[in-house]
């Protein structure tokens, strides 16, 4: 094992994954000269050249058609957002074309390529550039999602996504790009759909991904110190998720929270949500709760964004709230 950071392990993933096979390539704004805008694709210019690390006009719209084209024509290229807030000038490409061709042509055309940038907040940029879209791009049939919360789990997937035949949504941070991990030299993989029990515990679910997934960890720390048992649940992968490592768990502890920096109307807690109260109910000894953002666009202020963000106090009350303390 190595410790490395986040930014380094996608670049590995990317880098290893181009040795493999000629037909993929990476595209996006400042990935090549500028060795990516978080410094993801650094070196990758001097390796490969510049047919195969690619930089782009500011039109996502444009170039995400490209990489669509290019994928219907046997490449398999990965397409580098600045963040996925820009991701929405080029969404019509993805939702209409990537996440439907293999449908629309009878199977004829399979697209691989992998969508991937930060998502979410990551400090004070303002409500335009703070915003986390996994609800939005997870409800659309034929895209996979992904959102790795290490660098461990980063590069295993990152691979797995690279080599899988269908779209596949990889979203980062980055406030994590700079964040370490143990990762092994060898070569290995992590299956999309397969979720992780990062703390087994006895007494409460908590469900989370993403950078956000920290709040959780320091929440089960200090619960530990009252004789509260969490155990956490990763998911890794959005969609597929792994509802069945939910159920299990929530079977176990018989009582779930559910951690995400998301708006609260209609997200991805409001699913597992419905997964649970479906198939588990019975096994519920309380309501489940949900933690998200405030149900506004992102304040700039620091103040206004400390409270608008879920952090570990949160979980905490949470916590104790499901366990009637």
């Amino acid at each position: 094992m190595k410790t490395i950071q986040f930014r380094e392990a996608i670049q590995q993933a990317m880098s290893e994954e181009m040795r493999l096979d000629e037909s993929i390539y990476l595209m996006g704004e400042e990935v090549a000269e500028y060795n990516g805008a978080y410094k993801a694709s650094k070196g990758m210019l001097d390796e490969f050249g510049p047919e195969r690390v690619i930089d782009t006009p500011i039109a996502e719209l444009g170039f995400s058609g490209i990489a669509i084209g290019s994928a219907m024509n046997g490449n398999r290229p990965i397409v580098e957002y600045m963040t996925f807030n820009f991701a929405l000038v080029g969404i019509d490409q993805i939702i209409n074309n990537a996440a439907k061709l293999r449908q629309m042509s009878g199977g004829q055309f399979n697209i691989p390529i992998v969508f991937r940038g930060p998502t979410a907040s990551a400090g004070q940029l303002g409500a335009t550039h703070s915003q986390a879209f996994e609800s939005w791009f997870a409800n659309c049939p034929g895209l996979k999602v992904v959102v790795p919360s290490n660098p461990y789990d980063a590069k295993g997937l990152l691979k797995s996504a690279i080599r899988d035949n269908d779209p596949v949504i990889f979203m980062e941070s980055e406030q994590m790009y700079g964040d370490k991990g143990e990762v092994p030299e060898e070569e290995y993989t992590i299956p999309i759909g397969v979720g992780e029990v990062k703390r087994e515990g006895n007494d409460v679910t908590i469900v989370s991904f993403g950078k956000i997934i920290k709040e959780a960890y320091k929440a089960a720390d200090e619960l530990e110190k009252e004789g509260i048992s969490c155990e956490i649940i990763d998911l890794r992968t959005i969609r597929p998720m792994d509802s069945e490592m939910i159920l299990k768990s929530v079977k176990k502890t018989n009582r779930l929270v559910i951690l995400e920096e998301a708006w609260p109307f209609g997200n991805i807690s409001t699913e597992i949500t419905y997964q649970v109260q479906m198939h588990a109910f019975d096994y519920l000894d309380a309501p489940i709760i949900k933690i998200n953002t405030a149900d506004t666009p992102a304040p700039y202020s620091p103040v206004l964004l400390k409270e608008w963000i879920p952090n570990s106090t949160d979980v905490v009350k949470a916590v104790k709230k499901v366990l009637y303390k």
